[in-house]
């Protein structure tokens, strides 16, 4: 028999084998699709991740770890003016942990018409506290060499 002959006889083996390493390989992908919960979003899921991010980042006290997440205002503090001046607001993540974000209004724009209840998505610089972390660096750095920081509002960036 030929060479040809051989690869012939072989051609279905080989299928039969791709086709069982690409079923193998899809079948784990959808069975943790079906365990999602129907109701789950892309934009929870996300959240959830933020949350679970930014719990971490608590329990393990860390300082200059930029994170990205949002929250409903708890309260909205009064501004602190001793050196550069920051908004300060306290936000409620969904998993219940609190953050303070001081927002530098020497740099970026003042969130005019924030109140208790707003939703305010962020990314910014997490440093802990024994109160849940403050959230800072939400804007943009002058001089370029750290990572700019925003916070959304009402649609309107803040940065």
């Amino acid at each position: 028999m030929s060479h040809r002959g051989n690869l012939l006889k072989l051609l279905p083996v080989v299928v039969a084998l791709l086709i069982a390493v690409l079923s193998y390989q899809k079948s784990p992908n959808d069975a943790s699709i079906a365990e999602a919960p129907s109701t789950t979003s892309a934009g929870q899921a996300s959240q959830q991740s933020s949350d679970a991010e930014i719990a971490r980042a608590f329990e393990q006290r860390l300082t200059a770890h930029q994170v990205q997440g949002s929250g409903t205002v708890e309260r909205v503090l009064s501004d602190d003016n001793d050196g550069s001046r920051h908004q300060r607001f306290v936000l409620r993540l969904g998993s219940g942990q609190s953050l303070m974000v001081a927002h530098n209004i020497d740099l970026a724009p003042r969130i005019a018409s924030l109140q208790s209840g707003d939703h305010v998505s962020f990314y910014g610089e997490y440093e802990w506290n024994a109160r849940g972390g403050v959230i800072h660096w939400t804007h943009h750095d002058p001089q370029g060499i750290h990572v700019a920081g925003w916070l959304q509002h009402n649609g309107q960036r803040y940065q």
